[in-house]
């Protein structure tokens, strides 16, 4: 089992597992390849990397720098042709209702939104997500089946 922590951006190889926990606003972006069997996993904190105090972070902290990273390491470390890329996705919940509306939209939206622009750059299309919602998540992506499970309290286990 390979744990990706916040921020974080870990790949690996059948028979392994990518595992990351406490998404809630965050988005767990999963890259594989079903013919090599091999993945990459990005624990996404924030949309844009705009949004950072400084040029030192972890890529996987950001959409827009995840999501390149990701397959920068998939294809040159890796050697993963890009158009076999698929993706899948998690998590980008509204933990905390708001009585007004966000002048820019709940982040966990802002999420998603950017993860799906990124891949969309990439021509990466996202076969299986569960977004949104208003429950935390944790995710495990099974390399060897390319299957990911969901698990949320009170909401049980679900593969996509």
């Amino acid at each position: 089992m390979i744990h990706v922590g916040l921020s974080e951006i870990k790949c690996a190889e059948s028979p392994e597992t990518l595992k990351t926990m406490g998404l809630g606003s965050c988005v767990g972006v999963i890259l594989f390849s079903e013919k090599e069997r091999s993945a990459g996993m990005a624990h996404v904190m924030l949309p844009d990397s705009s949004l950072a105090r400084s040029d030192h972070f972890p890529p996987g902290k950001f959409a827009n720098t995840a999501v390149p990273e990701m397959v920068r390491l998939l294809t040159r470390e890796h050697g993963l042709s890009p158009g076999s890329l698929r993706a899948k996705i998690a998590g980008g919940a509204e933990m905390f209702k708001s009585y007004r509306p966000l002048p820019m939209g709940s982040i966990g939206k802002r999420n998603v939104a950017a993860v799906k622009k990124q891949l969309e750059i990439f021509h990466i299309p996202i076969v299986a997500e569960e977004t949104g919602a208003d429950y935390g998540r944790t995710i495990e992506f099974f390399t060897e089946t390319c299957s990911l499970m969901i698990r949320a309290i009170y909401k049980g286990e679900r593969i996509i």
